[in-house]
């Protein structure tokens, strides 16, 4: 009975891919598991890829299976080595690795011969018609679709022609080669999709060599079965693809390689499209595509999120058949569950106030041990320097507190963090009336976590020591955009005018000096503030510090 209750409930625990996938292995119609990860290389990836690249070398490895990556280089116009390297890197930090790299590139001459074969077959023909004339010719749902007057060429005339677009005699847009299926077939993919168009462009692999390139439904599957891919999985917007998939395989005979969907990954005030964010980098709204308040891998990595946090995020959104929104809120909890164990613990303010403990040695320093972090011994203790002026942050001193605020107000006292007890016995202002700098009372028998009597005070605050404070620039990011739903627009306006001019926010900080030498990209804690980590715009003579997450979720606090 034990033993049926595991079986049962791993089963429920299996997602339908994985269901697939062990069903397949089971009745043998499939021996070893290929997966690909298939990306065109016109841009930088992003938080929905990573999902997909998750998915795919995941299932690979689970079922002692392979995964390759597959570069989807059909479009020379808009594709570029820098992205080719990006994506690379990329899936190399998330912690995974290829078992082949390919390019559909790689494919072409397989692919043109393949087209041949379908001309001959009489299931393909050249068309003269412009882009124009095909998208008008193509019909409605309702309506059937208008044969093109070249659809009844020969097969000789369109082996002619299609050589001939091969040889560069013809100018971009002036032909295609389209497959011959059915113009009034209810799937507006069947009817005579485009397999073929010309363009003159340099590819960054095949140079030029040709100046005919295949549209995405014809390589995919064809590339697919070339590498004898079992599970071909994508999203959800390709499930209208699937037959078209299926179509040529079976006209052309070749390896029966599969299509499975699953729903893309959408987000809460983020984009995932690559032309959009294209246009925000061009356009200058962001530093580049690894600002990081894009959704970007490259932009998450500069952010300081770690490569287990977005595994981690990947696995708690799952696999479902249907799209659905995730709280932006889900990706910012795996970053700070991970952090938490990770990140060693920093002090800085940033928003300081001066506090002089005028019965303290003004030529004297001290050095306190401060844990690194507390969830990991390992990790150590580090020295803090203590001197007479420290910093503090303004919101932990009010002047006239409500009823249980227990940091510092006047008569008050509270713990420095790893050090001495203090008490506020001045308030200096400026001719305004704005609060300068507190003078407090230091107890010099609390060092050890006790005061000399024996009292215990609430309130524990950080600080920094004044003459040590290393001066740093702090980027805080807010999310790209003001709607949870970017494209929730006003009549007349766009999803543009939902930027959120308050995404970034740069102040000045004070902090400990250890924090000179933490490298760039590394997420550590500025207690009781938040995450954050080295920019890569940080230099010795300037330090930059981007927040990767705040300590709780006050975005969604603020906007609800």
């Amino acid at each position: 009975m034990a033993a049926t209750e595991t079986t049962e409930t791993r089963e429920k625990s299996l997602n339908f891919l994985e269901e697939i996938i062990e069903k397949s292995l089971a009745d043998g119609s499939v021996k070893e598991i290929q997966t690909r990860f298939p990306p065109e290389p016109n841009g930088y990836l992003h938080i929905g890829h990573a999902k997909s690249i998750c998915i795919n070398f995941g299932l690979a490895k689970k079922y002692g299976g392979k995964c390759n990556l597959r570069f989807d280089d059909t479009n020379p116009v808009k594709e570029d080595v820098e992205y080719v390297d990006s994506i690379k890197r990329d899936i190399h930090w998330l912690g995974f690795d290829w078992a082949l790299e390919r390019y559909a590139s790689d494919y072409f001459d397989q692919l043109y011969e393949w087209a041949v074969l379908l001309i001959k077959k009489g299931l393909a023909y050249v068309d003269d018609q412009t882009q124009e004339q095909i998208r008008e010719n193509r019909g409605t749902v309702s309506v059937p679709g208008t044969p093109s007057p070249w659809r009844d060429r020969s097969v000789e005339e369109n082996l002619d022609l299609f050589e001939r677009m091969k040889r560069g005699e013809f100018p971009d847009g002036s032909k295609v080669l389209r497959a011959k299926i059915d113009m009034a077939h209810p799937n507006m993919l069947f009817r005579d999709p485009i397999m073929y168009r010309i363009i003159h462009a340099e590819h960054h692999r095949t140079g030029n060599k040709w100046c005919i390139y295949p549209m995405y439904d014809y390589a995919h599957g064809q590339s697919d079965s070339i590498e004898h891919i079992t599970h071909s999985i994508c999203t959800l917007e390709f499930d209208v693809h699937r037959p078209l998939y299926d179509w040529f395989i079976q006209a052309l005979g070749i390896f029966p390689s599969h299509q499975y969907e699953f729903a893309r990954l959408n987000l809460t005030y983020t984009l995932m499209s690559k032309r959009r964010l294209l246009k925000l980098v061009q356009e200058g709204a962001v530093m580049g595509w690894d600002d990081p308040r894009m959704p970007t891998i490259c932009a998450l990595r500069r952010k300081g999120y770690t490569p287990a946090s977005v595994r981690n995020f990947a696995e708690m959104v799952g696999v479902a058949k249907r799209d659905n929104v995730i709280d932006l809120g889900k990706l910012e909890y795996c970053v700070r569950e991970d952090l938490n164990k990770v990140a060693e613990r920093r002090m800085a303010v940033l928003n300081p106030l001066k506090v002089v403990i005028t019965n303290y040695d003004a030529a004297k320093t001290e050095y306190f041990k401060a844990v690194n972090n507390p969830e990991n011994e390992a990790a150590g203790t580090r020295e803090v320097p203590f001197s007479r002026e420290l910093y503090i942050e303004r919101d932990d001193f009010m002047e006239n507190p409500p009823k249980k605020f227990f940091r510092l107000q006047p008569g008050g006292e509270v713990r420095l963090r790893y050090s001495y007890l203090i008490k506020c016995e001045e308030v200096i202002k400026d001719a305004e009336g704005n609060i300068t700098e507190l003078h407090c009372t230091y107890d010099p028998m609390s060092g050890e976590g006790s005061s000399s009597d024996g009292r215990r005070v609430k309130g524990v605050i950080h600080w920094v020591s004044a003459p040590h404070a290393v001066e740093a620039e702090i980027r805080l990011f807010n999310p790209l955009f003001t709607k949870e739903n970017p494209d929730d627009v006003e009549e007349g306006k766009t999803w543009e005018d939902n930027l959120n001019p308050d995404s970034m926010v740069k102040i000045k900080g004070y902090l400990e000096p250890s924090l000179r030498d933490v490298p760039v990209g590394q997420a550590v804690q500025f207690e009781r503030v938040g995450y954050f980590c080295p920019d890569t715009d940080s230099t010795p003579d300037h330090l930059v510090f981007n927040r990767t997450v705040t300590l709780k979720d006050s975005w969604a606090k603020i906007n609800k």
